[in-house]
């Protein structure tokens, strides 16, 4: 079945069969080598990609459902809250080995687009889908909540 959706703000077509998953049609028909493979079962995050704004899991969210969707991957998070993410990642040392990072991000992006104002309790919710071996995550949540404050006030 072919399917059209909007992929990081590009009108993109592609043919799928049923099974096939999101996350393959990104890496291997798009290119899109920011959307790791890490469980294929929707438990790590590292596949994190965002649909009409919201974090899912696109190893095992099929293809077929975007018909019409808007998929932002991380290559497509340019935006002024995005790069606050990212640069306070690094800044932070949220960013080691860097394979869950780009899932991360995508998961922070969607959670301070939503609640500006997201405190720590909230933080630590948006990232139970998304694992890191490397962080501990508390430089992960500090970055988050320095990206939140930095974006306090913007419209």
């Amino acid at each position: 079945m072919n399917i059209t959706a909007s992929i990081n703000g590009t009108s993109e077509t592609f043919t799928v069969r049923a099974d096939t998953t999101l996350m393959d049609v990104l890496r291997e028909e798009l290119h899109l080598l920011g959307t790791k493979e890490g469980c294929r079962e929707g438990e790590c995050g590292a596949c994190t990609v965002l649909i009409d704004g919201k974090p899912v899991d696109s190893c095992i969210y099929p293809a077929a459902a975007v018909q019409g969707r808007n998929v932002e991957t991380i290559e497509g998070m340019v935006d002024l809250l995005a790069e606050q993410v990212k640069s306070a990642m690094v800044e932070f040392g949220g960013v080691q080995c860097g394979y869950c990072t780009p899932g991360i991000v995508l998961s922070l992006t969607a959670l301070l687009r939503r609640f500006p104002e997201a405190d720590e309790a909230l933080v630590r919710e948006s990232l139970a889908g998304n694992l890191c071996r490397c962080t501990g995550y508390s430089q992960i949540v500090d970055a988050a909540l320095a990206a939140a404050e930095a974006n306090r006030g913007r419209p």
